[in-house]
């Protein structure tokens, strides 16, 4: 079992490692080579666009067949995506190629994604699911952790392309231990019923039906798609704002990312280890996020922005194992899969918009202006969801009064 365990978690981390690598290269490239807030907000759009929008296919395919094969397709094909995109540099020349081979490992990365997220009940069904999740957190921030440290140090040894066939050579080694796992393991994927061969709309209607009808999803997808608002704007804005408005090297850049990383294993070993109330969790992680937005855009000092940005990412993975835990409970087992991938896709949709509101409204140094206006914007979203929340409660408790009485 444990060699099982292991076996699982490492292909998480070394899958992590590779897209985090892909992540940092991104933005610092772009905007070393622009100079430019606005360009490292399309290019962040460009790059996170397709990672979201796929999520309702990716789901639907989990659904269908084995999400241990859909596993291993995702990190093959990765692999394959950047070799070819280092092929393209090297015949053709530009750093489009860098922008198009991290947009189609996203997409890829988020059918990675899903397939671990429908596996994970199985896998470890007889364990409690938050500590199951922070245990799966902790491999994927131990890959955020050494991401930005390893793409920094061979940054400064290599051109980026070869730090993209690093990032190759990780994506095979993931799939490698993806197969040590189903080696070592007895697990066999039990489809929950026979699954025809339908339209591919079908289960996306019938997604979008849950998260209208069942309660709490819908207000569960506001929330997390108001709290990505201010992790796009993050992730958008993070190299221009150290290496460019507080003037810092790019070795202090990847001190940031590491400290972010670091912060967040720490919270997420303390969920492991200490049972905490779900509705604390998602409060105090909500409050702790919008609270970074506003430090890291108000603060004139870097060292407040790093205070920002610790509280925004650290608390980023807290947020997450709520929505995670509580849409677990409340999704059917048998939609679990095409139910997953929309809602991911809705919550996540935000991620992209604040990297083109970044592109759009960054320009002549109002990077901080933005970052506080998607910050109380996702405050904004947070209060309505909350009373609305409020509000049909009262409803359903009127409700069943009148019912009891009669």
């Amino acid at each position: 079992m444990r060699a099982h365990r292991h076996a699982f978690f490492a292909s998480l981390f070394f899958s992590r490692l590779a897209d985090q690598i892909l992540l940092f290269l991104v933005p610092l490239v772009v905007f070393q080579t622009t100079q430019q807030a606005t360009w490292s907000g399309i290019a962040f759009f460009i790059e996170a666009f397709p990672r979201y929008l796929v999520f309702p296919v990716c789901g639907a395919l989990c659904d269908r067949i084995s999400p241990v094969k859909v596993l291993r397709a995702s990190q093959r094909c990765r692999a394959i995506a950047c070799v070819a995109g280092i092929a393209g540099f090297s015949i053709v020349g530009g750093i489009g190629w860098l922008i198009a081979l991290s947009a189609v490992c996203g997409a890829l990365t988020s059918q990675g994604l899903v397939a671990r997220e429908v596996l994970l009940p199985q896998v470890f069904s007889s364990e409690r699911f938050e500590k199951v999740l922070s245990y799966a957190q902790i491999a994927d921030q131990m890959g955020v952790v050494l991401g930005p440290i390893l793409a920094g140090v061979l940054l400064g040894w290599w051109r980026w392309e070869y730090v993209v066939g690093i990032a190759a050579l990780l994506f095979f080694a993931a799939d490698g231990a993806t197969l040590l796992w189903e080696h070592v393991s007895a697990f066999e994927w039990r489809a929950h019923q026979h699954v025809a061969a339908v339209e591919w709309l079908a289960p996306v209607k019938t997604a979008l039906a849950h998260v209208v009808r069942l309660p709490g999803l819908g207000r569960l997808v506001a929330l997390a798609a108001a709290e990505n608002l201010v992790i796009g704007a993050t992730l958008a804005t993070s190299a221009a704002m150290v290496t460019g408005l507080h003037r810092r090297p790019d070795a202090f850049y990847t001190f940031v990312q590491t400290a972010g990383a670091v912060a967040t294993i720490a919270i997420l070993l303390l969920i492991a280890r200490v049972r905490i109330p779900r509705k604390a969790l998602g409060r105090v992680s909500f409050l702790a996020i919008f609270a970074g937005g506003l430090l890291a855009g108000l603060s004139p000092s870097v060292w407040g922005y790093v205070a920002g940005f610790l509280l925004i990412v650290g608390f980023d993975k807290m947020f997450s194992i709520y929505i995670r835990s509580v849409r677990q409970a409340i999704i059917p087992a048998k939609d679990y899969g095409k139910t997953l991938g929309v809602v991911i896709m809705l919550n996540n949709l935000t991620q992209p918009l604040a990297g083109l509101l970044v592109g759009m409204f960054a320009g002549n140094g109002r990077m901080s202006e933005v970052v506080v206006g998607i910050s109380l914007g996702m405050g904004a979203l947070g209060a309505v969801v909350v009373l609305a929340g409020r509000g049909a409660g009262r409803r359903r408790a009127a409700a069943h009064g009148q019912t009891r009485a009669e």
